[in-house]
């Protein structure tokens, strides 16, 4: 008899956490053998189970679920990441294709599609929701135009400090590069903050790097 595809399950809210962990114990075809409140918690039982797949929601407190999907796919090429998230925007469909995950599956799935899912990606293949697949569809059909600027609510002044502090460039730095006054580069910083309704500087980093600006 195969073996059940082991799982770990990543994701912040508690009722949803235990609705898959019941849903996964509960089939003769998965066993969970892990579960995660956050990103840097799906990395620490990732490692330590190996699992064949982590089911990994994108936001979460910490590490997000593509900062931790990137990590363990990193460290683990042989596990595979099934994204099951509220969020359906490109960016965030492209962010964690780009990290490593295998699928992406919207929250509103079935309990079925959830399993066959697993066992999609568990087998080596990818898959995706049809409302994640219908905009696959639409993005590459659709004529490129022209590109799509990140973060759009920025000035061209704020990007420019959002990209530096994506590489890991402190305040002294940034100034020096762009030519601006520490308290210059700071009020920006701030404005970053409001803008991209962040709490810090690591979570605005963390947005930054997931849009694929700058490099640590």
């Amino acid at each position: 008899m195969t073996r059940p595809v082991r799982v770990v399950v990543a994701d912040d809210h508690p009722l949803f956490r235990e609705g898959l962990r019941a849903l996964i114990a509960d089939a003769e075809e998965t066993a969970l053998v892990g579960v995660a409140a956050d990103g840097d918690e799906a990395v620490e039982v990732a490692l330590r189970e190996r699992p064949d797949v982590v089911v990994m929601d994108l936001k979460m407190p910490g590490r997000s679920g593509v900062e931790a999907t990137r990590e363990i796919c990193r460290a683990l090429p042989d596990v595979a990441v099934l994204v099951l998230t509220m969020v359906d925007e490109d960016g965030s469909v492209f962010a964690a294709m780009r990290a490593g995950a295998r699928g992406y599956v919207l929250k509103g799935a079935g309990p079925d599609e959830i399993l066959r899912s697993i066992l999609v990606v568990a087998d080596g293949e990818a898959i995706f929701g049809p409302a994640v697949a219908a905009r696959l569809t639409a993005f590459f059909a659709a004529d490129p135009g022209p590109a799509v600027t990140a973060f759009p609510e920025l000035t061209a002044r704020e990007r420019d400090i959002l990209t530096l502090m994506a590489t890991g460039a402190a305040n002294a730095a940034i100034a020096t590069r762009l030519g601006l006054t520490e308290k210059t580069v700071r009020n920006n910083v701030s404005n970053v903050f409001a803008k991209l309704r962040v709490a810090d500087r690591a979570a605005a980093v963390a947005r930054a790097r997931d849009a694929g600006l700058g490099a640590p």
